[in-house]
C-alpha cells in the first residue's frame, strides 16, 4: 500500500478557488455603472478578467450604483466610441489670454427679471428653473431691503470641481466653470459642495426635447439639456466666443451688469455700453465678493446698494425668493 502523501497543498488550492470565486462575483457585488475618469464619455464594463501575472496595472476610479468610488484596472474598461474630444475640446480650452469677470451693481436692480428670462430662453429652461436668481436681501431691521442677482460665482478655487468624480465639471484657463453633460452622471456631489446654491438638477425631460432632438451638444451652452444631469450659469461662454456680452448682461434694462476681462482691467456695462476700468470701479464703489472667507475666490463682484435708483417694493409679486 502506497502511504506517500500528496505534495499538493490543500490550503493553497482552497485559497485559489476562493480567489477565483471572489473575482467572478466582483461586479455582481458592486454593481458598477456610469463613469470612469478615463478618455471618452461613458464607460461600459464587459467583465473582470483578472491577470495575476501583470504587475503594476494602471488603476482608475469608477462610481458604483450606490455612489461609492472603487478602483479597477484601466484595461478592463471598454470605451464607447463617441467623438467626445471633437465636441468638447474647444469648450474645455476656453478663450486664451482672457480672465472673464462680472460686476453687479445692487443700487440699480429693481428685479425686472429680464436677465432671468434671457438666460432661461437661451438655455431652454422652464419658468421655475434658474441659472440666475434674484434674492431679496436686508442687512438689518433698520436698513431698507434690496434685490441681489445671484449667478454662479465662477470661483477660482471651485469646490464643485474638486468633488466631481468624473471630470464633468471643470474650470477653464479663462476663469469660467463649465459642466460637460455628456460626462455628468447626476451624482449631485457638485450641488452639495457649492456654497452659493448656484446649480440645478434636471429632474424632468428637457423643455425643448423634441426641438433639440438630433442637435450636437454644445458644452458652452448646455443645450440640448439632459434629464438627470446638472446645469448652471455659464457666463454665456458661447456668446463670449462670438465677441458678445452674456445674455443676462445684454438683457438688463437698468444697467445692473458689467462684464469684461480682468487681464485688460476693463468691464462694459450691458445697458449703457460704457467701458470702465475694473480696478477703479471696484475701488471707488467698495466692490466686494460673496463669502470671501470660504476661500473660493469668486469672479463675480458686487457694488453695494448705495444711492439706489429705485424704491424697493416689498409687495412686488415678482420677487421670487427672500433670505
Amino acid at each position: 500500500m502506497n502511504n506517500k502523501k500528496s505534495t499538493a497543498d490543500p490550503d493553497n488550492s482552497i485559497k485559489s478557488q476562493e480567489g477565483a470565486d471572489s473575482r467572478r462575483s466582483f461586479f455582481k457585488r458592486f454593481g458598477l455603472v456610469g463613469a470612469a475618469a478615463a478618455a471618452g464619455g461613458a464607460a461600459i464594463y464587459s467583465g473582470y478578467n483578472y491577470e495575476e501575472t501583470k504587475p503594476n496595472r494602471d488603476m482608475v476610479k469608477v462610481l458604483t450604483a450606490d455612489n461609492k468610488l472603487v478602483e479597477v484596472p484601466r484595461d478592463q474598461i471598454k470605451d464607447v466610441k463617441v467623438d467626445v474630444a471633437r465636441m468638447t475640446k474647444q469648450g474645455r480650452e476656453g478663450l486664451a489670454g482672457h480672465r472673464w469677470v462680472m460686476v453687479i451693481d445692487l443700487a440699480k436692480c429693481r428685479n425686472a427679471r429680464k436677465c432671468i428670462q434671457a438666460c432661461q430662453g437661451a438655455h431652454h429652461l422652464r419658468p421655475y428653473e434658474y441659472h440666475i436668481n434674484t434674492l431679496t436681501m436686508q442687512e438689518s431691521e433698520n436698513t431698507a431691503p434690496y434685490y441681489m442677482p445671484k449667478p454662479c460665482q465662477h470661483c477660482d478655487n471651485p469646490p464643485c470641481v474638486a468633488v466631481c468624480p468624473v471630470d464633468a465639471t471643470f474650470k477653464r484657463q479663462d476663469g469660467i466653470v463649465l459642466i460637460d453633460n455628456e460626462r455628468c452622471i447626476g451624482c449631485r456631489f457638485c450641488v452639495a459642495a457649492c456654497p452659493y446654491s448656484a446649480r440645478m438638477f434636471h429632474w424632468e425631460e428637457p423643455l425643448v426635447v423634441e426641438g433639440d432632438k438630433g442637435k450636437e451638444y454644445n458644452i458652452e451652452l448646455n443645450v440640448p439639456q439632459k434629464k438627470g444631469t446638472v446645469s448652471k450659469c455659464l457666463f454665456s461662454a458661447d456668446r463670449l466666443r462670438e465677441g458678445k456680452l452674456p445674455y443676462c448682461v445684454s438683457a438688463c434694462p437698468n444697467g445692473v451688469y458689467s462684464f469684461g476681462d480682468e487681464n485688460q482691467d476693463s468691464v462694459t456695462n450691458g445697458t449703457t455700453k460704457e467701458t470702465h476700468r475694473l480696478s477703479e470701479l471696484l475701488r471707488d464703489n467698495g466692490g466686494y465678493q460673496l463669502m470671501p472667507e470660504l476661500g473660493t475666490k469668486p469672479r463675480v463682484y458686487y457694488l453695494p446698494p448705495k444711492n439706489r435708483l429705485f424704491e424697493f417694493k416689498e409687495e412686488s409679486p415678482i420677487a421670487n425668493e427672500k433670505v
